[in-house]
């Protein structure tokens, strides 16, 4: 079902026209998809244009009316987009439309030689039931981007990683149980960082090691070493679905403690990544 729902589908830039109208481009809009355009010296290149989906991670007012957006793309991986007037009454593509984790189909500029990218076209590719209206829900999902928008860098495509990022936001939306989605997030996105937990949680090795990196045999209280209980859960969502990760029992106390051991497992493997505050807003709401 989420194949068939989500998969990409393959684009035709000449076959494109805007939702709604089915209309050819008027002049100016053509120009800015670069139909048209009069080529040659004096003239400036025809910008690159591509169709993808994106997830938005974060937005940035740039002036009165206009925002920058961190969207991690379908076709493009990390990607900054100037919104230019978004925020004005007028604007043709609204500046709700990309509030954190909203997931888009747009038509965008792809020019190697630009820093910020333009949107020309966008429109949701999910539509939230639940997300946007449930404090918690909202909660894990802005957790969720502070973590994928400090940890994830590239440029490049990543079809899994992307695929991974919307089975999470499309399964939080949907289900009635979603307490441990965003440590079972953590653990299976370590994956992707190249940080996954090794090892096996046996009786010979109980313990988890946050340096290391792997599970341990017992021994007295060191730093970035996790007590046997802790280190089972971990092993219980690593080696567990997503659905079935919400019927781990845990406490409170447990899930906060868990959820700290891991975010202080990214800082120890990762040397550049910043702070993490959206965690203590998790807390909060779950509280």
């Amino acid at each position: 079902f989420f194949k068939k729902e989500y998969g990409k589908i393959p684009f035709d830039p000449s076959q494109y026209h805007p939702p709604g109208d089915g209309l050819p481009l008027a002049p100016s809009r053509a120009l800015r998809l670069g139909r048209g355009r009069r080529e040659g010296p004096g003239y400036p290149k025809a910008p690159s244009m591509i169709t993808t989906r994106g997830i938005v991670l974060r937005t940035v007012r740039y002036s009165e009316t206009s925002i920058i957006a961190d969207i991690y793309t379908e076709a493009r991986g990390m990607q900054s987009y100037y919104l230019p007037g978004v925020r004005s009454e007028k604007a043709r593509i609204k500046a709700g439309l990309f509030q954190v984790m909203t997931v888009l189909e747009m038509v965008a500029s792809a020019r190697e030689d630009k820093h910020l990218q333009r949107i020309v076209e966008a429109r949701p590719a999910l539509v939230y039931t639940s997300i946007p209206f449930e404090v918690r829900k909202g909660a894990i999902a802005l957790f969720l981007a502070e973590i994928v928008r400090k940890t994830v860098r590239e440029i490049e495509p990543n079809p899994p990683l992307f695929a991974f990022l919307l089975e999470n936001l499309a399964f939080l939306d949907a289900a009635a149980r979603f307490f441990n989605l965003h440590l079972h997030f953590l653990v299976h996105f370590s994956a992707f960082l190249g940080i996954l937990p090794g090892g096996d949680c046996t009786p010979e090795t109980p313990c988890f090691h946050l340096k290391e990196g792997l599970f341990v045999p017992a021994q007295p209280p060191t730093p970035h070493l996790l007590d046997p209980k802790p280190s089972a859960l971990l092993y219980q969502l690593l080696e567990t679905g997503l659905p079935e990760a919400q019927d781990i029992p845990m406490g409170k106390s447990e899930r906060n403690g868990l959820l700290a051991a891991l975010i202080e497992y990214y800082r120890l493997q990762l040397d550049y990544l910043p702070d993490i505050q959206s965690h203590l807003i998790l807390q909060e709401a779950f509280n």
